[in-house]
């Protein structure tokens, strides 16, 4: 069985190469509209949704999350901020950062929902897309307060995932798929 839905869901990858080209006012309006149409525990809609299309705080997130990454001490973290190879947020010239409620036993199932709310919308509009949870990286600093002041996430609210954005500079492959993680109880 195929239609419009399940075809976007089954051609949505994560995307990882961006091409420059700011995504339009209304792209980006009509994939924040498919986030806050995402269902929430007890309907309290406890998110909050920053969309990023500065280059210059993009560029001053990915410079937190590397420097935060290198203060963990942890060799794999170090390495990987230290690789030139790698770009947080992947230079996409938009980024959505997702926070909710502090303490909300629903933020992080409701977040993750818009999130894949979003991902859809911008895979139907030939958007691509990458979440990201690493990006708590971000706020892991002392310049955390001074980030989110700049982002523009709300007092009391925490970052629950970041959102990639961009049109589309590569199209990967799907991954193969999991045997065995199914069943059924009729």
């Amino acid at each position: 069985m195929q239609n419009e839905t399940l075809s976007v869901i089954h051609h949505r990858r994560s995307i990882r190469k961006y091409k420059a080209e700011q995504i339009s006012d209304e792209e980006i309006q009509a994939i924040i509209e498919a986030a806050i149409y995402a269902p929430s525990g007890q309907n309290l809609q406890g998110w909050h949704f920053s969309v990023v299309q500065n280059h210059e705080l993009i560029v001053k997130m990915r410079e937190s999350m590397k420097d935060n990454m290198r203060a963990t001490g942890a060799a794999a973290q170090i390495a990987r901020a230290n690789d030139p190879a790698y770009v947080p947020f992947f230079d996409a010239p938009a980024v959505i950062v997702i926070s909710a409620e502090f303490g909300s036993r629903f933020a992080q199932i409701d977040s993750g929902i818009a999130a894949e709310n979003v991902t859809l919308a911008a895979e139907s509009l030939n958007i691509g897309s990458c979440i990201m949870t690493s990006s708590a990286m971000v706020f892991a600093g002392a310049n955390a307060d001074e980030l989110k002041h700049a982002i523009g996430i709300p007092e009391g609210f925490e970052h629950t995932c970041t959102i990639a954005l961009g049109y589309k500079a590569e199209n990967p492959p799907a991954h193969e798929r999991k045997n065995g993680t199914v069943n059924y109880v009729k």
